[in-house]
C-alpha cells in the first residue's frame, strides 16, 4: 500500500510516497530530531521514487525488513523518574527498541538518541542489554539501595521476540524473585506466561503484579495499529493464564484514540474483566516528538477519510495542540471529549467489578533481602579480601 503526501513550500510543491510494510507500524523512516542534515524526498519526474529503508519485491511492494538485533553493553539499568502521575518511580528495561511495532509508542522518539529513526529503524533495529542482570545484581548489592518496586518492560516491552533465546527479562526476574524485591511488569506479548514459575511464587509473597495492555478486540485493525503483537483474542488468554496462576492482573486500555479504538472501550473492560483482570486503568493517546509526524502518516494511509476528525478531536483534548506533555493532563487529556471518555471508562469498571489501577502501594519490599556483594578486583588487579 503507498500513500502519497502533498507539501507546498516557497511556491514549489513537493510530492511524498509512503509505503506500508506488511508487518510493521510506522510507514516511513523518518529523520530523527538530532540529526544534522535534513533531507525531504520528492519525485523529480524520472521515476517512481525508491521507498525507505529497503528494496521492492517482484510485485513492486515494499520487502519486509529484517530484524536486527545488537548487542548493546549497558552502563547503569535502573532508571528513576519524578513524573508525578507515574505510579512508580524505579523502572528496567531490558531492551532498546520494540519489535510489536506499535505506532502510537511514545517511546519511539528515544531512538533519536541512537542516531536512528523513530520510524521503521524503532522497530526492526533493536537493542539487547545483555548485561542487565549483572548491573541489576550490582545495583542490589549497593549498601546504600533502598528497595521499591521496579516496573520491568515500562518504555519498551521486555517481552521482546527475541528474548526467547537472549532470556534476559526471565534472567532479571529471577534476581528479583531470589532477592525477595517486589515488581511489576506490564506487556503485549504472550512470552510471559513461560516466566509464571518465577511470577506466581512472587505474587504469593505480594511482590509481583502483572498488566496486559490491550488496545483493541478486532484483530484487522491491531495487524494496522500494534502489527507483531500478540492478537487480542491471545492476550486475553493471558489474562486468564496469570489469573489462574494466582497473578494478580490488570488490564491497560491505551492509548484511546477517537473514532479508531475508543468506540471499544467498554467491551474492552468487559472482556478483560471476563478474562480474570482484576484492576484497569486507560490513557489517551500521546504524540511527543516524532511520534505525531509518524502517526498522521498512518492515519493517512489506513484511515485518510476520518484522519481530519481524529486529530480534531485530539487536538480538543490537547487544549488546541497536537500534545502537551504537562503531567496534570498528558495521560487523560482536557475538555469534553476526555471528560467523557472517563466517565465512560469509569462506569465500565464499576459494572465490570474491577477497580482501577492502584496495586503498587499493596506490593511488599519488607521482605528485601540484599545479594551478595561482588568482589572488586584492587588497581593491581589482586581482589579485595573485605
Amino acid at each position: 500500500m503507498q500513500i502519497t503526501q502533498v507539501r507546498e513550500s516557497e511556491g514549489e510543491t513537493f510530492t511524498r510516497v509512503f509505503d506500508a510494510r506488511k508487518g510493521r507500524g510506522a510507514v516511513s523512516n523518518m529523520q530523527g530530531r538530532y540529526e544534522v542534515e535534513q533531507r525531504v524526498g520528492f519525485d523529480d519526474g524520472w521515476g517512481v521514487p525508491e521507498p525507505e529503508n529497503g528494496e521492492t519485491d517482484e510485485g513492486g511492494e515494499p520487502a519486509a525488513l529484517r530484524t536486527i538485533i545488537t548487542e548493546e553493553t549497558a552502563r547503569t539499568i535502573i532508571s528513576r523518574n519524578k513524573s508525578p502521575d507515574l505510579p512508580f518511580n524505579a523502572s528496567l528495561n531490558p531492551y532498546r527498541g520494540c519489535e510489536h511495532g506499535c505506532v502510537y509508542c511514545f517511546a519511539r522518539p528515544t531512538h533519536a538518541y541512537l542516531g536512528l529513526s523513530p520510524g521503521l529503524d524503532f522497530e526492526s533495529r533493536i537493542f539487547a542489554k545483555t548485561n542487565a542482570p549483572e548491573l541489576l545484581l550490582r545495583e542490589l548489592a549497593k549498601p546504600s539501595y533502598l528497595p521499591e518496586t521496579i516496573t520491568v518492560g515500562i518504555n519498551t516491552d521486555a517481552y521482546q521476540p527475541c528474548e526467547r533465546e537472549l532470556q534476559i527479562t526471565r534472567r532479571v526476574l529471577q534476581i528479583l524473585s531470589d532477592c525477595r524485591h517486589p515488581a511489576a511488569l506490564i506487556t503485549k506479548s504472550s512470552l510471559i506466561e513461560r516466566d509464571i514459575d518465577i511470577l506466581a511464587p512472587m505474587a504469593a509473597r505480594r511482590q509481583m503484579i502483572a498488566a496486559v495492555t490491550i488496545a483493541t478486540l478486532d484483530p484487522a485493525l491491531a495487524r494496522k495499529l500494534e502489527p507483531r503483537a500478540a492478537t487480542p483474542t491471545r492476550r486475553l488468554r493471558v489474562i486468564r493464564t496469570l489469573a489462574e496462576a494466582g497473578i494478580p492482573v490488570s488490564v491497560s486500555v491505551a492509548p484511546v484514540i477517537p473514532f479508531i479504538n475508543e468506540p471499544e472501550l467498554e467491551d474492552i473492560v468487559a472482556a478483560a474483566a471476563e478474562a480474570g483482570a482484576r484492576r484497569a486503568g486507560y490513557t489517551v493517546l500521546r504524540l511527543p516528538w516524532e511520534v505525531n509526524p509518524l502517526f498522521q502518516q498512518w492515519l493517512q494511509t489506513y484511515f485518510p477519510e476520518r484522519a481530519n476528525r481524529v486529530m480534531n478531536r485530539i487536538r480538543e483534548m490537547r487544549g488546541g495542540k497536537d500534545n502537551d506533555s504537562d503531567f496534570a493532563t498528558r495521560m487523560r487529556g482536557e475538555g469534553v471529549w476526555a471528560e467523557l471518555i472517563r466517565q465512560r471508562f469509569e462506569k465500565a469498571v464499576q459494572r465490570s467489578g474491577m477497580h482501577q489501577h492502584g496495586w503498587f502501594d499493596m506490593l511488599d519490599a519488607s521482605q528485601f533481602v540484599a545479594p551478595a556483594r561482588p568482589a572488586r578486583a584492587s588497581p593491581s588487579g589482586q581482589f579485595n579480601l573485605f
